[in-house]
């Protein structure tokens, strides 16, 4: 039984994730249609356990699972194959450890790998072509656990009672088990995301991002497909299609308007705004199932039933198509080729392919397909498809080569420090003949000292080699607070030298302007203060990292030992060094290294000019 109206429930969920991904810092909210995926998908499968057991007084566990695999699995293998050979078409860094993301895929396990490695749709170096499948693996871990959980308790139902009261009970248990699921995994979000500075374990975790299922769940126990329950009977008897309609127009009006405004790394994501999302998801699924009995005579149109019946697909093959278009040609035209592509792939897998690897017929504009009259080419594609993705896999490096430039130059900055180190020993070691010094007149150990993130990592050695007497301390991911330490660390043991670089921001919290202004002020007197604003191609002006940069060109009015070396501004006239990046770095790329040491450069000759701290 095929409800009318569930194809609007599930095309919302499909466009808001792809506007994410398409435009992610323009519609920053749009994750959220994955939670709508799962509360339908927990909604439809709970509602058809209970039309199972009111049908036969039971629940077969293992045509559950059967019909779950047939359904998901040979979409996510056909993709994998289909996807790789096009990985050809861009830099070999695309396919950095692809072995492990298509094993994690394959398996189930994505949103596990993805943590373990820190992956993100958001990362900040070569985004993993397969992702996306974490949704597939927080699915198949709700199928597995409460198909089993619902097999035991409809044989307890069963033990207990028979015929409509069996069913009152089987009913009673999903409901109290949804509800108990629900909240705990919702509690187990919220308190988790507490102090994170990146929300990916919680939005991954099978645990804490399982509750959408369940909330789903429930309202299938309340409603039904064709066991319908009394609450959803009384609920239709007191409503008409002008109601229904509007619940679910206005719950799709406020699932937009909350992907416009939500935010991937902001607390309040995890703290009620996932939930606020699933609950609307699961009103507007209530409405859709109202409208589907108050208009009987009312067909859903086909161009609905057909984007229903592929969004399953074009969600596997979006994102891959998507990171591939994306670094080949303009974001309009990437969005556009991936979308057809997508929809394209879709349809011959969901009409042809699938069927007839599950042994039905295939229908295609009026001509029946059997297995018989497919076996040749489709096995034929098949091996060809499966000797390439073995070819890719073997061939496939282990580390991006930005990875491996932030590997290098971090085993190079280990040893620099060792000997820094050393010298400060042996200056704290020898005797010195005390002279007075005028507080603020102190003369500071002449160069450069330069604090810095991932993006100076991967350009650590040109700028060893091009900026006079400098001393580099770079590491991935660091903040302005994690630079003070670092500053206020080389500044007791006295080896900060009197120009001081800070190249922090790109990972710029909210604290940045305290954080900032910290380093502003506990700068001892006699250093000159150079400041370099961050760069991020996908930064929007509300991102903190724009809005620091924003302050950071202030401050040179109001304190004269400030110097700004305005990266951000230089960096977005130079598209050309970031061509195949992430948009931040361009570790490995030479003409990127060459401009930002030339940024620093032009800095310290302007800086030359400036007095030093005041005491």
């Amino acid at each position: 039984m095929r409800i009318k109206w569930f194809s609007l429930v599930r095309i919302t969920g499909l466009v808001l994730v792809l506007t994410y991904h398409f435009f992610q810092t323009q519609f920053t909210g749009g994750f959220i249609g994955v939670d709508i995926f799962f509360t339908f998908s927990g909604f439809l499968i709970t509602s058809l356990m209970v039309d199972e057991f009111a049908r036969s007084d039971n629940f077969k566990l293992m045509a559950f699972y059967g019909r779950r695999f047939y359904r998901i699995v040979p979409p996510l293998f056909i993709a994998v194959l289909l996807v790789l050979p096009l990985t050809y078409l861009i830099d070999h860094d695309f396919v950095t450890d692809i072995g492990k993301q298509v094993a994690a895929a394959l398996g189930f396990t994505t949103n596990y790998f993805e943590i373990a490695t820190g992956g993100s749709y958001e990362n900040k170096f070569i985004p993993h072509l397969f992702v996306h499948t974490w949704s597939l693996a927080v699915e198949m871990h709700f199928y597995i656990l409460w198909g089993l959980i619902a097999w035991l308790v409809a044989k307890i139902s069963r033990r207990l009672a028979s015929g409509r009261r069996a069913l009152t009970r089987f009913r009673w248990g999903l409901g109290l088990l949804t509800t108990a699921f629900a909240i705990e995994s919702f509690v187990m979000m919220y308190f988790g995301a507490v102090g994170l500075k990146d929300f990916s374990p919680v939005y991954f975790s099978s645990l804490t991002h399982c509750f959408p299922f369940f909330v789903g769940g429930l309202i299938g126990v309340l409603s039904g497909i064709k066991a319908q329950g009394p609450i959803y009977r009384w609920t239709t008897a007191h409503c008409n299609p002008i109601i229904a309609g509007a619940v679910m127009l206005i719950s799709f009006i406020l699932l937009v308007a909350l992907g416009d405004r939500m935010k991937f790394d902001a607390l309040q994501t995890y703290q009620g705004g996932l939930l606020l999302a699933t609950v609307l998801a699961g009103i507007m699924i209530y409405g859709a199932r109202l409208l589907h009995d108050h208009t009987p005579n009312l067909k859903e149109p086909r161009w609905m039933t057909f984007l229903a019946d592929v969004s399953y697909s074009v969600y596997l093959y979006h994102w891959p198509l998507y990171v591939i278009f994306s670094h080949m040609m303009v974001n309009w035209l990437a969005a556009l080729l991936t979308t057809i592509l997508s929809i394209i792939l879709s349809a011959l897998s969901y009409y042809v392919l699938e069927p007839v690897i599950a042994g039905k017929r295939a229908h295609v504009f009026g001509h029946t397909l059997t297995w018989r009259q497919l076996q040749l080419p489709v096995i034929t594609a098949g091996v060809l498809l499966a000797v390439n993705t073995g070819v890719v896999v073997k061939n496939a490096p282990q580390l991006s080569t930005l990875e491996q430039n932030l590997w290098v130059s971090g085993i190079y900055q280990d040893i620099d420090k060792i000997g820094t180190t050393h010298e400060a020993v042996l200056a704290a070691v020898t005797p010195k003949k005390k002279q007075a010094t005028p507080k603020g007149d102190q003369e500071k150990t002449p160069g450069v000292s330069i604090i810095g993130d991932s993006v100076t990592l991967g350009t650590r050695s040109y700028l060893g080699d091009h900026i006079a007497n400098s001393n580099i301390d770079a590491e991935g991911d660091r903040t302005m607070n994690l630079a003070y330490k670092v500053m206020m660390n080389q500044q007791r043991s006295h080896t900060l030298r009197q120009y001081v670089v800070i190249c922090i921001g790109t990972n710029a919290l909210d604290d940045y302007e305290e954080q900032t202004m910290k380093i502003i002020h506990d700068l001892e007197p006699g250093h000159k203060l150079i400041l370099m604003t961050p760069y991020n191609a996908r930064a929007d002006a509300d991102w903190n990292s724009s809005k620091l940069a924003v302050l950071e060109r202030r401050l040179p009015a109001k304190y004269k030992f400030i110097t700004v070396a305005d990266w951000g501004k230089i960096a977005a006239q130079h598209p050309e060094v970031f061509k195949g990046t992430d948009g931040v770095h361009f570790g490995g790329i030479r003409a990127g290294d060459i401009l930002y040491a030339k940024v620093i450069n032009q800095a310290l000759q302007t800086a030359q000019k400036t007095p030093g701290k005041p005491a």
